[in-house]
C-alpha cells in the first residue's frame, strides 16, 4: 500500500467517545470505531471513521461480553457497508498516558480483521487543556502497527496522521461538556442491564 496512511474522524464519533470517557471518569472505557477503508484518485488511503459505539465501562477486558457486543456492531454496520475499523481506549488514571495490554489484545483482535486498524487513546492532558485554547486537532492519540506488528504511537504526539472531518469539532464538543450532554451517554455495560437502552445513541445528537 503506497502512501502514508491517513485516519479521518466523524465529528459525531469523536464526540461520543469524549462523551462516554467523561461519563465514567473514574473507570477506564472503551469503544469500536466503525467505517471503511476509501482510495482516493491520486492513489492515498484513509481510514474513513464514520461512527463509534461506546462498548463498556466496568470489566472491560471481560470476553464474552465483547464477543457478543463485537458480532452484534458487525452485523449492523455491515448492512451499511462498514465494519470494525479502530479500537478506543481511555485509561482509568488521568496521568496514564500509556497503552494499556487490554488495548493492545483487543486491537489486535480487529485489526486480525482489519489490516489497517488503528487504536485511539484519548489524551487527557489534551483533554483538560481545551478550554484554554483553539486547537482543533482531536484529543487522542493514534496508535498503529509497526513493521514489527507492535502497537506504536504514529507521528512525534500522534495526532499527525489523525484528523476531525470536521475542523469546528472542539468547539461542539466543549458546548456539550458545558451542557453535561454525557449523561446521556449508552454503552453496550448499560445495554447489557437494561435492552431497553440503545448503545446506538440515536436520540444524542438530535
Amino acid at each position: 500500500m503506497g502512501g502514508e496512511l491517513k485516519y479521518e474522524i466523524a465529528q459525531n464519533a469523536y464526540i461520543k467517545l469524549v462523551l462516554h470517557a467523561l461519563k465514567h471518569k473514574t473507570a477506564a472505557v472503551n469503544g469500536v470505531l466503525a467505517g471503511r477503508l476509501v482510495t482516493s484518485t491520486d492513489g492515498s488511503h484513509t481510514v474513513q471513521v464514520s461512527d463509534a459505539v461506546p462498548l463498556f465501562h466496568s470489566q472491560i477486558a471481560l470476553l464474552p461480553s465483547l464477543e457478543i457486543a463485537l458480532i452484534q456492531i458487525e452485523e449492523y454496520y455491515g448492512a451499511q457497508d462498514m465494519g470494525i475499523v479502530g479500537y478506543f481506549h481511555a485509561n482509568e488514571r488521568f496521568d496514564d498516558a500509556e497503552l494499556s495490554n487490554v488495548a493492545k489484545n483487543i486491537g489486535d483482535h480487529i485489526y486480525r480483521n482489519f489490516s489497517q486498524a488503528a487504536v485511539i487513546l484519548l489524551d487527557n492532558q489534551k483533554l483538560k487543556s481545551l478550554p484554554k485554547g483553539k486547537d482543533r486537532s482531536p484529543v487522542m492519540q493514534l496508535y498503529t502497527k509497526d513493521a514489527s506488528k507492535n502497537w506504536k504511537l504514529s507521528g512525534s504526539d500522534g495526532s499527525s496522521q489523525l484528523t476531525i472531518k470536521e475542523p469546528s469539532a472542539n468547539v461542539v464538543l466543549l458546548d456539550y461538556i458545558a451542557s453535561e450532554k454525557w449523561q446521556d451517554i449508552v454503552d453496550f455495560d448499560d445495554h447489557l442491564d437494561d435492552i431497553s437502552k440503545d448503545w446506538l445513541n440515536p436520540e444524542l445528537f438530535k
